[in-house]
């Protein structure tokens, strides 16, 4: 029986099954062709056998190991187009082959076979409870659902990585008693085995997750792909642990796809990137959309010559020529993270470098701050971690010590002056705040892009790479800071600790919004008056645009953890809804950014900043690697500090007074009055009636000039920014 969602409804769907089988590691083999506007390839996935179907293997049983050594022996002249890669040098100039079919050819094929369809399903969203599928003989199949729209699926075959050479060491494991002779079992098995590899044998598993991807196909499998889904299955198949847990997916995007957007740079180029589309990727690939399941990946991805690859990776790829005008760009990542993290940008980009255009006075671009003394909680990394395996950099003596992370800036041609005037400059002493106030970076390096006008955000962050609007730069070391500062927080909170249901989005965005103001005053180095005087400014400015978005919008998007009592709550299969996800009016709102902020300065304010920021770091150090709830962070903070609960500040207060309520908290209309005591607030009010009235009296003259505008206007500019000490605000520029 199917449980029928309303497809009407604002409510964004996760139909992936993750309960039945969970999504390990993604291959991505992928074109870009900018004349269609399509990216097209292949992706194998990697499962292992979710919660609710594990099968327990009796003990005592052994493995038929002779009949797999022998079938190995048998394939071994089958051609598996694997090319010859050391182990011990696996790096970021591993490629896969070049094996992507054209998609005339994928078409055809799909359309001359009768085991599988491509047939568009408009009658609504569907999940199957059972996850099974009934054939006319009566038995039921198991269904695996993924999350995909706004693709061309061509074909779904099994993988046979069985016929890998050198994969035969994966059947001798303990692990492997009392698994059945049948060779589908013992591929399986051989997944298991692989995604199950501990964390110092991650560039091991690299290397056979890239041969294993790269193994023939041993089977078409059924399919059928509905407007939120793709339902896979195979014939005879009726458990998940039988399923084949390794498919490769030859696919192709639409030009129309909702996840990417085509486009040109600010130079007249064309491009293509991920946006943080409310659908998230879906339409790029097909994968597993829930925030359980998390996942690694790596990708190959060609393209003409000319254009530059970014992507959410470890390492900074270098394009490997495979023929005349194409290139190839490989990326990679060993911490896993949700699919919807993944992000890929590729255009004519160029990376900025200090005096790229002219000779220039020295400028202090390495600025760097030590750790304060209250920072020596940090040591606590000799903890064990409490995420699954992987090689965490909070393990790491060397990664701790990193103040600042390597980095890269890229841009289009026409924009690469600005950057390198600000931007360049600022990523360091932004990297080194951070690091001064959290602690150890949780990736290893970090990519700027500045992204195409048709950016509809100031900033996005993902694993290993940063999105800014262009809007950023005309304002200078401010706005370009302060934005730079909440991206970079997202590698903390959004990134290396996620929210386990996406409806509490203040996790990431207020704790991003919080942070950005302690980053960025590091990164100035301001006194601790002038830290106060602008974060209090700050505050106010913020208070008026929530009071603002409260009066002029629903109720019901005003509310931090809309799903109350039922937060993280999925169903038996794993699928679930992210309410309000789709409501067009929510893209637009800042309540999540502006009441999750307000709650954690009340927090600070009510805790003390010194020890509020210990708990800060003492929570990244415990949490990092996982997906929390807001109960979470609230009741580590509140055992750290026992006399607040004590004084009536409990979970449940704060649940109702500031996440489970609508409109402006009760706490915050009571702040309301105490901005109008701050110096720097009277200051900015004062002058902002002064210039408001001087530019009434000039429209009032229409004899006035248009030069004598212009003086008065940078007049006013020189007196705000000297207001709020941002000298380089008030450079003129030409």
């Amino acid at each position: 029986m199917e449980t029928q969602l309303d497809p009407m409804k604002d409510d964004l769907p996760l139909m992936a099954n993750t309960s039945y089988m969970l999504l390990k590691h993604y291959v991505l083999d992928l074109d870009v062709d900018f004349k269609s506007k399509v990216i097209g390839g292949s992706i194998v996935l990697f499962f292992e056998t979710g919660s609710q179907y594990r099968k327990t293997i009796s003990a005592g049983k052994e493995c038929c190991q002779s009949q797999f050594d022998e079938t190995c022996k048998m394939r071994a002249s089958e051609p598996c187009h694997i090319p010859m890669i050391n182990v011990s040098t696996c790096s970021s100039k591993m490629e896969c082959n070049d094996f992507a079919v054209s998609g005339k050819d994928e078409e055809a094929t799909s359309d001359e076979n009768s085991n599988h369809s491509n047939n568009e399903q408009a009658s609504g969203i569907s999940s199957s409870k059972d996850c099974c599928d009934t054939e006319d003989h009566g038995n039921k199949d198991f269904l695996l659902v993924l999350d995909c729209c706004d693709l061309s699926v061509l074909k779904v075959e099994e993988v046979d990585v069985a016929a890998v050479s050198g994969i035969e060491k994966f059947t001798r494991s303990a692990k492997l008693t009392g698994v059945s002779k049948e060779l589908e079992n013992l591929r399986n098995q051989i997944v298991l085995e692989l995604v199950t590899l501990p964390a110092d044998r991650w560039k091991e598993q690299l290397y056979y997750f890239t041969h294993c991807s790269q193994a023939p196909g041993c089977g078409e499998l059924l399919f059928s792909t509905g407007t939120w889904s793709l339902e896979i299955r195979k014939s005879g198949i009726q458990s998940p642990a039988d399923f084949p847990h390794a498919i490769r997916i030859w696919y192709k995007t639409k030009p129309e796809g909702r996840s990417v957007t085509w486009t040109t740079d600010q130079s007249g180029r064309p491009c293509v990137y991920t946006m943080g589309s409310p659908i998230n990727n879906r339409a790029l690939f097909p994968c597993q959309e829930p925030p359980t399941a998390l996942s690694t990946w790596q990708a190959s991805v060609r393209t003409a010559a000319g254009f530059v690859v970014l992507m959410s990776g470890e390492n900074s790829a270098e394009p490997v020529q495979l023929r005349e005008g194409i290139l190839s760009w490989y990326y990679y990542v060993s911490m896993p993270m949700p699919a919807s993290t993944f992000t890929i940008a590729v255009g004519c980009w160029q990376e900025v470098k200090q005096q790229s255009f002219k000779q220039k006075a020295a400028i202090g671009t390495s600025t760097e701050f030590s750790l304060p003394s209250s920072q020596t909680d940090l040591r606590w990394h000799e903890e064990i971690c409490g995420h699954m395996e992987y090689p965490c950099r909070f393990q790491n003596p060397a990664a701790r010590l990193q103040a600042v992370i390597p980095y890269r800036v890229f841009a289009p041609w026409c924009l690469m002056e600005s950057c390198e005037e600000y931007l360049l400059q600022l990523v360091p002493q932004c990297l080194s705040a951070a690091y001064a106030t959290l602690g150890t970076h949780p990736f290893s390096r970090l990519d700027v892009l500045i992204v195409p006008s048709n950016f509809s955000s100031l900033g996005m962050a993902s694993p290993h790479i940063i999105f800014l609007s262009q809007s950023v730069l005309p304002g200078g070391s401010h706005l370009c800071g302060t934005r730079l500062c909440h991206e970079i927080a997202h590698a903390w909170f959004g990134l290396a600790i996620g929210a386990r249901d996406w409806t509490e989005e203040w996790i990431s965005e207020g704790f991003a919004t919080f942070l950005e103001d302690i980053f960025w005053a590091r990164a100035q180095q301001l006194s601790h008056d002038e830290i106060k005087e602008q974060q209090e400014l700050k505050a106010l400015l913020r208070w008026r645009r929530l009071r603002d978005e409260v009066q002029n919008s629903e109720e019901e998007l005003q509310v931090l953890r809309p799903k109350k009592e039922s937060t993280g709550e999925v169903s038996e299969s794993g699928a679930s809804v992210v309410k309000y996800g789709l409501k067009a009016e929510k893209i637009f709102m800042q309540v999540h950014y502006l009441k999750g902020y307000f709650l954690l300065r009340y927090l600070a304010r009510r805790i003390g900043e010194v020890s509020y920021l210990a708990s800060l770091r003492k929570f990244v150090v415990k949490f990092h690697g996982q997906l929390v709830l807001s109960q979470d962070f609230l009741s580590m903070l509140l055992e750290d500090i026992p006399k607040q609960k004590q004084s009536g500040l409990t979970v449940e207060s704060i649940f109702q007074n500031w996440l489970d309520t609508s409109g402006i908290p009760k706490p915050l209309l009571e702040e309301g009055e105490t901005w109008k005591e701050c110096q720097l607030v009277q200051q900015v009010s004062g002058e902002v009636t002064k210039w408001i009235q001087t530019n009434r009296r000039i429209r009032k003259s229409s004899k006035k000039k248009m030069k004598q505008d212009e003086v008065v206007f940078q007049q006013g500019r020189l007196s705000f920014c000297n207001l709020i000490r941002c000298p380089s605000l008030c450079k003129k520029r030409v």
